[in-house]
């Protein structure tokens, strides 16, 4: 039987440990969200996109958030029916064959389908670690460990544009997805050797767990090791080498007349229509044949596709349905026109079919995504609704902060620009953990209020900003004051949602949390930017003639300033937009956390019977 560490207290070395690994994963994979914003370019060229078309490159970047989001509540679902372990093993190999394909890409669609795929792993990383927290600690020491977790999160748009130009320097682009092949394989290794020691503290349900062969326990798999499945190993690396062949294309067997027949396609000229590319798909579906019928397959795949269905696939599909139609309908959109474009409207109209759909199927399937009455407690849906405002107000500063510092002291240089954010950032996670250690003497609310209050005057204080303010030691404050107040609001969030939910669906439930505040984000920037943009217009139409100002010349310093000066207009407005999100997510929380009590008083009522 094993123990329950948040009924004891007790938290092992080992599961400190696989918690410690499971945050640095979570920070690895954050960065690698901010990875490509020095990248881009080199990444466009190498797959044959002109640098001057920087618009078809959306679907590099869109493509890694539409997995992080798309796919999160079917990840936490399957945490919460098959163990915290298996996940996280389970999304670093997403992770790791995302930057495989990633590294090997040689057009769009390569890409994309490598970014996807890191999203999806990265993405899991995060319920999974949450739902590990409320496992190993409980109510009263949950409080610092979400916080770390938190922290560690946000420190990945610090780490990632500074991981992307430490490794550019030195090599290409297709370098610092190899390295993320490399991390991903490592951390999946260390989780998996110190799970048998962590599920002892951590239960994880055996049954039909898709790690371990038909009809075997993990304490049989564990007390015996089965012969390897040679056949299937041979096979993945067959795939593997074939594909390698279709993906690089080496110049010596091209050029080969007996080898070179190989990439002679039978039809058109796509590479998966090759000699070799049929190889690979039938050395593919023999590996997935093998593993579906094989009795110790090297993957499990029937156990996989029962623990999909478990955790209601059908569900997990439209909701991804809505969540995608929602992330395509904003990322579409020309904010100088409308909050989303002609096509974004169709995309929107989709989601809410899809948003429909899913309601429905939630009602009427025995095993939803989301079981009926997990998130009815007010804490646990009013924690979505202040995340999702957390979001709108986070992203005007992560994307407006360095337009404002390009619009007036970095006109021509972006990393100076993105470099003032960083004073942001760093205060963020020191807010994190700061946060994690005030909800054990205050309410959540208060600490979530103070946090907003605090982001806020941040944000007011920036509409104050003119054109050399940045350069001055003054916008400092602004920008330590707003970073620290948004750090201190994400633990006191997550305690609140965790502590209001049920430990079967704790994995779910924080899957939520993070999809609202990333479409919070997606609707905040589409909405804010086209607020600021609006007044750019508003500013610019006063702006008199260039040739009245440049004395008949076609530019000068006066028109230019005259430019800039709208443009700080613009960025100021969206500053106030930003102020007042944060403010309505203060007052919602401390609205629909007004009965969740400081951490020590919550497990003082659960000891005394009181809860």
């Amino acid at each position: 039987m094993s123990v329950d560490p948040a009924a004891t207290g007790e938290v092992s070395r080992t599961s400190r440990l696989l918690l410690s690994i499971a945050a640095v994963a979570v920070a690895f994979a954050a960065a690698d969200t901010y990875v490509v914003v020095l990248a881009l370019p080199d990444m466009m060229t190498g797959v044959g996109v002109p640098i001057d078309q920087l618009q078809r490159a959306a679907p590099i970047v869109s493509g890694f958030l539409l997995g992080y989001v798309a796919m999160l509540p079917l990840i936490g679902r399957i945490a919460d029916l098959r163990g915290r372990v298996p996940v996280l093993v389970m999304a670093l190999v997403l992770f790791a064959v995302g930057s495989l394909v990633t590294t090997l890409a040689y057009d769009m669609p390569s890409i994309v389908a490598g970014r996807f795929l890191q999203g999806v792993g990265g993405g899991g990383l995060v319920p999974a670690t949450l739902a590990l927290v409320a496992d190993l600690y409980p109510v009263e020491r949950r409080g610092i460990p979400l916080g770390v977790v938190s922290a560690v999160q946000e420190i990945g748009s610090v780490v990632g544009p500074l991981f992307g130009a430490a490794v550019l320097a030195v090599a290409d682009w297709r370098a610092i997805f190899a390295i993320n092949l490399a991390v991903g394989l490592v951390l999946a290794a260390a989780v998996r050797a110190l799970s048998p020691a962590a599920t002892s503290v951590v239960e994880v349900r055996p049954s039909t767990h898709p790690l371990v062969p038909h009809g075997h326990s993990g304490t049989a798999k564990r007390a015996s090791k089965p012969f390897p499945d040679v056949v299937g190993l041979l096979l993945l690396l067959a795939t593997l080498a074939s594909g390698l062949v279709v993906f690089l294309r080496p110049s010596a067997l091209m050029r080969d007349l007996t080898w070179g027949r190989l990439f002679i396609p039978y039809a058109g000229d796509g590479r998966w229509l090759t000699p070799i590319g049929a190889i690979t798909v039938g050395a593919l579906v023999l590996l997935l044949a093998w593993c579906w019928f094989a009795r110790r397959p090297l993957l499990d795949l029937r156990g996989w596709t029962r623990v999909l269905l478990e955790a209601d696939l059908a569900g997990a599909l439209l909701l991804a349905l809505a969540l995608g139609g929602v992330i395509l309908a904003f990322a579409t959109a020309d904010p100088k026109v409308e909050v989303f474009s002609p096509r974004g409207r169709w995309y929107l109209l989709g989601a809410v079919v899809a948003a429909a759909a899913f309601a429905w199927h939630v009602r009427r399937a025995a095993n939803p995504l989301v079981p009926r009455g997990a998130l009815r407690r007010t804490p646990a849906w009013g924690a979505l609704l202040v995340s999702f405002f957390v979001g709108a107000a986070l992203i005007a500063a992560l994307i407006d902060i360095p337009l404002f510092a390009r619009t007036t002291v970095y006109p021509d240089d972006q990393l100076p620009a993105a470099l003032v954010l960083v004073r942001f950032l760093l205060a963020l996670p020191v807010g994190a953990v700061v946060g994690g250690y005030l909800i054990r003497s205050l309410s959540p609310g208060v600490v979530t209020a103070v946090g907003m209050a605090m982001a806020a005057a941040g944000f007011v204080l920036m509409t104050r900003w003119g054109l050399t303010t940045i350069e001055e030691p003054i916008a400092n404050l602004a920008l330590i004051t707003g970073g620290l107040g948004f750090g201190l609001a994400l633990a006191p969030v997550n305690a609140a949602l965790l502590a209001f939910t049920d430990d079967d669906v704790h994995g779910v439930a924080s899957a939520f949390v993070v999809v609202a505040r990333m479409v919070g984000m997606l609707i905040g920037i589409s909405a804010l930017t086209t607020i600021g943009l609006r007044r750019y217009y508003s500013e610019q139409l006063a702006i008199p003639p260039v040739q009245e100002v440049c004395d008949g010349k076609s530019k000068c310093k006066a028109f230019s300033d005259l430019l800039r000066i709208a443009g700080i207009a613009q960025e100021h407005a969206v500053f106030w937009g930003a102020a007042g999100c944060a403010v309505v997510a203060g007052v919602l929380a401390l609205v629909v956390f007004r009965d969740v009590r400081p951490t020590r008083l919550a497990a003082r009522d659960v000891f005394s019977g009181h809860a």
